[in-house]
């Protein structure tokens, strides 16, 4: 039953609401003291209600509170729950499963979905007993371990030393447990999928002649990944097929329509329409010659290269007017500019919203259609898209310039992108991949005046770090920040260098600031030897030095960097050492900050050993600021709740790892030990 306001003031009787309603009430409306008391009392019965209903709800693990999960784990008896507030995984589908698990105990099948529940990455579970080269016995024949591998199978060796890998071993009587062994009879090994695959539908290929394309649009080589199959069968174990990994050319040449076509792994458009999978073929176009060009050009079919990301016409083909691409790229996080889940940092109640290019052809003709009230402006398209030369936001209005979910724009700087605005204007970018130039807010407009924009947002965003083929000059520098008590607000971004003026401020939150390099400049003032602006940083990697007049705050952060070839150019440096807070951050030795508070490395002796070691730090790679399995366990877990530094210390990827080696002794079987490998 619903207790509205005017289902609860008609229960009243009459005789009491026509008095109530005598005259025009106290609202001029007809409705009086007594209707106004009613209405506080209906709000109170809604929240109770609806509390009510919940009460109802929290009885089953599919729709309880999140806070009940734990409660209900004790009741089926789930062990080792451990979960913190801001954990972006949760441990109902674990604790759901409970009695499923325990009915399927000692199975591979079990340990990967267990896997899979506790943390969310896709898991392979490898039996090792079954990969020892043996000698046989006619009683029990297992001719498939052989001692020797069978170097004529191009198909077998596809996968050596990979989770997939069918090749027989010798035994190996190190403990898996270490990480180091891995071939003997107790041992099961767990591999784990830590990248994820991210679509890119009906984006541009960047054209490098009239015979060969890029799938990226910036014009990067970039490894395609598979768009992981869901598996249908309760018992069927994880194959390459069902993980986000990286596609390779021998077995998706064997089997074109297993990764291509629409709505798969891969497909090639022509003036849209798709190339048929029979006019595909699948071979190595790396660099070759001097100039170089590309091996292995086709003679007569379309060439896609799954490991460069390259596409290659045949010669004589017909010109093509247009090439678009679907395919997916990894990495490991949602931050930058991509296709996942971005509508919670949309400002939802900000009108009117006009669309790019639905409603106007480019981002200035959209800017122009608001006018002086502010509103939206919304790109719909992972197309190409070009910068205005300047914006300028009205005195006392927002504007946001935005992606929708599924699309990736590249928007192209020539030159500079100018922000300027009147008193207590805002500017919010959100989910836009910026290249060739530099975003820039000058301390003046174009007119002379103060430019007193006040907030510059930038959420989801790329300003993509080092140079592309749309770079006209250097690429060291992505945003500039000249006017005076601006607030800089980063959230969720991979940026190139920053410069903020002294007088302005800003905030940086789970991105990545890259110079390029360990010595180079990531965060500075104007010019690039001054002291930047007031910093605040928390849950970052910062690849570059650091230079600002107060840093206020920094948090869970690793700064990779290297001193300057100048003597007062530090590796992390604050001006002013009696203020800030500094907690929870790898800090390179002569970094000159305020009082640090558990952070690494901590003494002189500990740091040869305890400094980043990151599996990438090239931007495209799928693995792109990620800390490798050989990085000191100070940094891996020395953030916060013990979680690990830097850009992923939102994804508590510890707390994974330690929930899942909680769980599966209970799902193994006697006498066998697990060993976890990171597979990506």
């Amino acid at each position: 039953m619903s207790f509205d306001i005017d289902r609860l003031y008609k229960l009243l009787p009459a005789v009491y609401r026509i008095r109530d309603q005598a005259g025009n009430g106290v609202d001029g409306q007809g409705q009086g003291v007594l209707y106004a008391l009613m209405s506080v009392i209906a709000g109170q019965l809604a929240v109770l209600e609806e509390n009510l209903d919940q009460l109802y709800d929290d009885q089953f693990i599919e729709t309880c509170a999140e806070w009940v999960v734990p409660y209900i784990g004790d009741l089926v008896g789930t062990r080792g729950l451990v979960s913190f507030p801001d954990a972006p995984f949760s441990e109902r589908g674990q604790v759901a499963k409970t009695i499923a698990y325990r009915r399927r105990k000692g199975t591979a099948a079990i340990l990967e979905d267990l896997a899979f529940d506790v943390t969310g990455w896709k898991a392979n579970v490898v039996e090792y007993f079954q990969l020892l080269s043996t000698t046989q016995y006619l009683n029990h024949l297992r001719p498939a371990n052989l001692s020797v591998a069978p170097i004529r199978g191009r198909a077998t060796l596809e996968y050596a030393n990979t989770p997939f890998d069918v090749l027989t071993h010798s035994v190996d009587v190190r403990r898996i447990a270490s990480g180091r062994g891995k071939y003997n009879i107790p041992n099961i090994g767990i591999f784990l999928w830590r990248i994820q695959d991210y679509a890119v539908l009906g984006a541009p290929a960047y054209q490098v002649d009239s015979l060969r394309y890029m799938f990226d649009a910036l014009g990067k080589d970039v490894a395609l990944y598979n768009k992981p199959v869901t598996e249908v069968d309760i018992t069927h174990l994880v194959g390459p097929i069902n993980v986000p990994m990286p596609l390779r050319r021998f077995p998706f040449s064997k089997s074109r329509e297993t990764w291509y076509g629409d709505g798969k792994s891969v497909a090639v458009f022509f003036d849209g329409v798709m190339v048929a999978v029979d006019d595909i073929c699948i071979c190595d176009l790396h660099d070759e010659g001097s100039p170089p060009g590309w091996a292995n050009m086709p003679g007569d079919k379309v060439a896609i290269d799954p490991v460069l990301g390259r596409i290659a016409l045949p010669s004589g083909h017909s010109p093509v007017a247009k090439v678009t691409v679907n395919y997916s790229y990894g990495f490991t996080t949602d931050i930058g500019g991509g296709d996942y889940d971005k509508e919670a940092s949309f400002t939802a109640e900000l009108k009117p919203v006009v669309q790019v290019p639905k409603n106007a052809a480019t981002i200035k003709d959209a800017l122009d259609m608001l006018g002086t009230g502010g509103g939206v402006v919304e790109i719909t398209g992972s197309d190409y898209y070009t910068a205005p030369a300047a914006t300028e936001v009205p005195a006392g209005k927002k504007i946001e310039i935005r992606a929708t979910e599924t699309s990736r724009p590249i928007v192209i700087i020539a030159g500079e992108w100018t922000l300027t605005g009147g008193q207590d204007a805002q500017l919010s970018l959100n989910g836009l991949v910026c290249c060739g130039g530099i975003i820039h807010a000058p301390a003046h407009t174009g007119g002379g005046a103060l430019n007193l924009l006040q907030t510059l947002t930038l959420t989801n965003c790329t300003l993509v770090p080092g140079r592309t083929p749309f770079d006209g000059g250097a690429a060291e520098v992505r945003l500039i920040v000249e006017a005076e008590n601006m607030k800089v607000e980063v959230s969720k971004c991979i940026v190139g260098g920053v410069r903020v003026a002294d007088g302005a401020t800003a905030g940086v939150a789970d991105s990545i600031i890259d110079a390029g390099d360990q010595g180079g400049l990531a965060y500075g003032g104007v010019p690039g030897t001054d002291a930047g602006g007031t910093l605040s940083i928390q849950n970052s990697t910062v690849i570059g030095r650091v230079k600002t007049t107060i840093m206020t705050l920094a948090s869970n952060t690793i700064f990779d960097a290297a001193a300057g070839s100048g003597s007062n150019e530090l590796p992390v440096e604050a001006e002013r050492l009696q203020e800030g807070c500094i907690r929870f951050c790898y800090l390179p030795p002569g970094s000159r900050v305020p009082r640090p508070y558990r952070c690494q490395p901590a003494t002189s002796d500990d740091a040869p050993r305890v400094k980043p070691v990151f599996n990438s730090l090239r931007y495209g790679d799928a693995d792109y600021c990620q800390l490798s399995w050989y990085c000191a366990v100070e940094i891996r877990q020395g953030a916060e709740n013990d979680m690990e530094m830097g850009v992923l210390y939102h994804l508590f990827q510890p707390l994974c790892e330690y929930n899942l080696q909680t769980r599966l002794n209970e799902y193994l079987r006697f006498g066998l030990e697990i060993g976890f490998f990171y597979a990506s």
